[in-house]
This record gives C-alpha cells, structure tokens and sequence, in this order.
C-alpha cells in the first residue's frame, strides 16, 4: 500500500512536466496524452522498480516516457514506411497491362458506379461466388443478381461486346 501512496504522489507531482515534455516531441501534440497514459500504466505495472529518492523516481518515469515515445515514433516510421511501400506498388501498372483488352476491361469496369464497380470486382477479380459478394457488399442475392446483370450490360455497351446466343 504505501508503494502504492508513493507511486500516485510521484505521478501526481510530474503528471504536468511530464506532459510538456511528451507535447514537445509528439506531433500532433495530441498524442502526448496517449503517452502520457501509457506511461502511468508501465510506471504501475512496474512500481516495485521505481526508485524510492524523489529525484530516481522523477527520472525513472521520464525514462519509461521516453522509451514509449522512441516505441511510437518507430511504430509510426514503420506504418508510414509500409504505406509507402503499398502506394508505390498500387502505383506500378499491374502485369497483365500489355494486353490492350486487359486495360480496356480494367478502364470499363473502373467506369462503372461503385456498387457495380464493387460487386464486378468481387466476383471476377477476387474469385467470389456472386452471393458471397452480395453477403460481402450487404445486399441481398436477388439485387446483386440484377446488380451483376446491369453491370456486365453496361461493361457489353462500354467494350461493345456482342452477347453470347444462348443456345451456343
């Protein structure tokens, strides 16, 4: 209990030094509270480490905030490095792209509106059956179907493609 006392009261008298010191190495500033919270929580979980003379414990809790500030800025360089990876792979043209039907497909389906874009998408490019893309988008099976209908419709018009006879 009085390592207890002693943590709150330490936690209490650097709670707004602390704070200025996480606000001027976060951006944006915002996220020094999320530290700041971070840091209350490893300081409790590791409050029998906390050094017992008041300037020890003052440094102590500025080193687990330090710690967890160089964590977030890693996190932070790691996410923007791999979304920057992501943009510059969406950004290469994909491989099939020396077919000139393959482009004029990928330029017909990217005109059509988002519903049918999404369920087109779901059910030739990412090998969905159409009721599982229906289960995917939210509708029911009978929409996606006239949905679908309206989309290869409008992709026909769009690549002025005849319809298959039926009976062939």
């Amino acid at each position: 209990m009085d390592q207890e006392i002693r943590l709150e009261a330490l936690i209490r008298a650097n709670a707004s030094d602390l704070l200025a010191f996480l606000e001027r190495r976060t951006d944006p500033r915002a996220d020094a509270a999320d530290v700041l919270s971070e840091t209350f929580i490893v300081a409790w979980k590791k409050a029998n480490k906390a050094p017992t003379d008041a300037v020890g414990a003052r440094m102590w809790l500025f080193a687990i905030a330090r710690n967890l500030l160089l964590n977030t800025h890693r996190s932070t360089r790691r996410r923007q490095a791999v979304g920057n990876r992501l943009r510059q792979e969406l950004e290469q043209p994909p491989a099939d792209t020396d077919d000139l039907d393959a482009l004029a497909v990928r330029e017909a389906v990217r005109q059509l509106p988002a519903g049918l874009r999404e369920l087109t998408e779901l059910v030739h490019w990412e090998g969905f059956s159409l009721v599982e893309a229906a289960q995917i988008t939210g509708v029911s099976s009978s929409t996606a179907r006239s949905r679908y209908a309206a989309a290869k419709q409008r992709l026909r018009v769009a690549l002025v493609v005849e319809p298959q006879d039926s009976l062939s």
